[in-house]
């Protein structure tokens, strides 16, 4: 019977293997099409406050605010047999990393407006996109506090725990969603009148990396909601290695994330 059960754990594996493959595969994707459409068909990149700085913006949101996060999603999905406390810091490293990009790509932004004299947060996608930067930041701080800070109660980590779940998923929904809606306000800005409807190469590529970012974060979502793939709870010994860990600091608490 054990062994039958082994064999069942690892077909449900194999499935996860191939769906972060294609997370992967898609991801990517994303960010070269991304790429390559700010630097061939909208300029290039540059730190002058001129359309080449703008275009920093949507590299690095889509880098950060959706690349980024989506590994950070999905740590707890591919490092099943590391440390808990690993797996805990190889996530909060990416969601910094991501931070960082979110931080160089709103910088990028505002500057640009202000070097054109154009208002700021004047858009739905801008309302959106800066909803969505803050729900992150919030999530990140939140997290941070309650499940990688020495003496945080596991009472509140169980507490905090299926809202962090729940509102990583739903920054992830509404980061997509500002992505598209930006992609879309860029297009309209630079073929308006001049016919976006015949649909150059620019809007081709750009209309393309809107659909791979949207099969990018189904496929995370799949992945993070489905239960057979979740990481088992941590062991006894796991748990009190963890509490040694905080001991020192706290005097108290073990992680039950």
């Amino acid at each position: 019977m054990s062994s039958l059960n082994e064999l069942e754990d690892m077909e449900k594996l194999r499935g996860l293997s191939w769906m972060v493959a294609l997370s992967q595969g898609l991801g990517i994707t994303m960010v070269i099409l991304m790429g390559v459409w700010l630097n061939t068909y909208m300029g290039g990149f540059a730190w002058d406050g001129s359309g080449k700085e703008f275009n920093l913006h949507p590299l690095c949101m889509i880098c950060g605010m959706v690349f980024l996060y989506g590994e950070a999603a999905l740590v707890y999905r591919v490092f099943r047999q590391t440390e808990k406390l690993k797996a805990k810091i190889i996530h909060a490293s990416l969601l910094l990393l991501a931070f960082i990009a979110i931080v160089v790509g709103l910088v990028a932004v505002f500057q640009f407006h202000h070097k054109m004299h154009i208002t700021n947060m004047y858009s739905l996608h801008s309302w959106f996109g800066m909803i969505t930067v803050l729900l992150f930041c919030l999530q990140f701080l939140l997290g941070f506090l309650s499940f990688l800070l020495p003496g945080a109660r596991p009472s509140i980590r169980s507490f905090y725990l299926p809202l962090h779940q729940f509102f990583g998923g739903g920054i992830l929904t509404l980061a997509v969603i500002s992505v598209i809606s930006g992609i879309n306000e860029k297009l309209f800005f630079k073929y308006k009148g001049t016919g976006y409807s015949k649909l150059p190469a620019s809007a081709v590529i750009a209309n393309v990396c809107g659909l791979v970012t949207i099969g990018f974060v189904l496929t995370i979502l799949y992945i993070i909601q489905k239960k057979e793939w979740q990481r088992k709870p941590a062991s006894a010994e796991e748990e009190e290695s963890l509490a040694i860990h905080f001991q020192p600091i706290s005097g108290h608490g073990t992680d039950t994330e």
